[in-house]
């Protein structure tokens, strides 16, 4: 994922998502990964450890995600 920084609080955001602000932001933090929702950045948190991270984003680029699959 190609990211761009942001300063204030260390939030990125993919660089594929263009000038919108639709997307999630993610940050490292101690001790694992924080995740957020750009449109509204005062609202809740993911957390997750570092490897719930490495096993989500797998699943996500293998396309074993389907958000149409009830839940």
């Amino acid at each position: 994922m190609t990211t761009r920084s942001d300063p204030a609080g260390g939030w990125r955001k993919s660089s594929y998502s263009g000038s919108g602000n639709n997307c999630a932001e993610v940050r490292t933090s101690h001790p694992g990964i924080a995740v957020r929702d750009s449109k509204n950045p005062h609202g809740g948190i993911l957390t997750f450890t570092p490897g719930q991270w490495r096993a989500f984003t797998r699943t996500i680029k293998t396309g074993g995600y389907d958000p149409n699959r009830p839940r």
